[in-house]
């Protein structure tokens, strides 16, 4: 052995960066599985059964496995997690943020993969408010992208929240990448909970609001390390993690 370290790849690096901000918050960190049912995927966050999410060319649905998916996304992990307190007696708060593979069933280009990682943040409480939901996306860019951060929310549409967001970032400060300085990017989704999707996991709705969001791992990495194709993270290409 001639004592060589290995590296660690961008991925990998990134969910442990991000907990560690995400802990120091007061969020837990918590998981769910790869291969979901579709009350947990669809139903329960307030997808219909007519609605183009569960249409093929989105979905990986399971051969010979009734109502199953490949999930599409991380948010079948806060459903679990908000049941799974109730059934305990544990009522909110809640703060949790879970990071985790996902697929869709789209075409490879440079910006898009059929599998690639998520981050999902939940929030539930009295109170709780679009300024919380702001102020806890800022705090986060700002230590992952080591920088001044303005937030900015557009609206948008997503089932599961009400209202919905596109969320939007503008780093500043000398630290940041020149391409990246002063430019608005657009990060994640996000929004207050639907209270539809509180009532399935047995929350009262006047009682309880929670803001959430969501946005892919891989086009944060892209930004954090100036990487131009998506497809080089899942490529298992030595030479590309070893610069890591």
């Amino acid at each position: 052995m001639n004592g060589e370290r290995g590296h660690q790849h961008p991925i990998s690096s990134l969910i442990r960066e991000a907990n560690r901000i995400f802990f120091d918050m007061g969020f837990t960190y918590v998981d769910g599985p790869l291969l979901e049912d579709e009350w947990h995927n669809f139903d329960a966050l307030n997808v219909p059964k007519n609605h183009p999410a569960r249409d093929m060319q989105d979905t990986f649905f399971i051969k010979d496995e009734a109502e199953k998916v490949l999930r599409t996304h991380t948010s079948n992990v806060q459903i679990r997690y908000m049941e799974e307190e109730i059934q305990k007696g544990v009522m909110p708060p809640y703060r949790v943020v879970s990071m985790g593979k996902v697929f869709r069933n789209e075409a490879t280009d440079m910006t898009h993969e059929a599998e690639f990682f998520q981050v999902e943040g939940l929030v539930v409480g009295p109170d709780i408010t679009l300024a919380n939901l702001r102020g806890t996306l800022t705090h986060f860019f700002e230590k992952l992208f080591n920088g001044t951060v303005e937030v900015r929310f557009r609206p948008s549409f997503f089932p599961f929240v009400e209202p919905g967001l596109e969320v939007d970032m503008r780093l500043t400060g000398d630290s940041v990448p020149d391409k990246l300085r002063d430019r608005w990017i657009e990060v994640m989704g996000g929004g207050m909970v639907h209270p539809q999707v509180l009532r399935n996991c047995g929350l009262n709705p006047l009682e309880y609001q929670g803001f959430a969001f969501g946005g892919g791992l891989d086009r944060l990495a892209m930004l954090r390390w100036g990487i131009d194709d998506i497809r080089l993270m899942h490529s298992a290409d030595l030479r590309f993690t070893n610069q890591f």
